[in-house]
């Protein structure tokens, strides 16, 4: 479907509403209503969301990247409202740029992947450096996971992979306006 610029009145009735953390709650919500969303034209997602589990993000962005293949003529559209952060900017990032949308002083946050974990180390010197190696891989997996989302995020805009890595460290909050002035997203309606 032609990527035409959309206008407030595009967004009257989302299709799909989302509120609140992402977590196998959202998602199953998220599934109901998109099972129940038209089969053509345009498919408003609104998302409001302080954040949650990055893995149900993704798998949310991988069932949109799923239907937008198996029905092309389906266009899906990202409206981010009030606060996306976190795991909501994830959502986004599976969207094509010229698909996400923020309402006015809507906050995007983009940070880094966090990890709680502690290693015991006991037994075996051989055991102890096969639990090291394997936390080692879990974190290396985890950061190529993060990078692919934030490459996602980027491909089109005025910000770099370096520049997002740099800045996610340190929680980075960035203003609707400021958002579609650096080309992370379409529109700010």
């Amino acid at each position: 479907m032609e990527a035409r610029p959309l206008t407030p009145s595009d967004f009257h009735r989302p299709e799909v509403l989302l509120s609140g953390t992402v977590d196998q709650v959202m998602y199953a919500e998220f599934r109901r209503q998109l099972d129940a969303s038209s089969e053509e034209g345009l498919c408003v997602i609104e998302l409001s969301t302080l954040g949650g589990d990055p893995e149900v993000a993704r798998l949310m962005g991988e069932d949109v990247r799923f239907h937008s293949d198996l029905k092309p003529g389906r266009r899906f559209i990202f409206l981010g409202k009030a606060a996306i952060y976190s795991a909501g900017t994830t959502f986004m990032s599976f969207f094509a740029r010229a698909n996400r949308y923020l309402t006015r002083g809507t906050r995007l946050m983009i940070h880094e992947r966090l990890m709680a974990s502690t290693l015991p180390i006991n037994g075996p010197l051989t055991t102890c450096v096969a639990a090291v190696e394997a936390k080692l891989n879990e974190i290396r997996a985890s950061i190529a996971i993060q990078d692919e989302g934030f490459d996602n995020l980027v491909r089109g805009s005025q910000v770099s992979l370096d520049e997002v890595r740099e800045r996610a460290t340190s929680n980075w909050y960035i203003e609707a306006s400021e958002a579609q002035a650096l080309g992370l997203i379409e529109g700010v309606l």
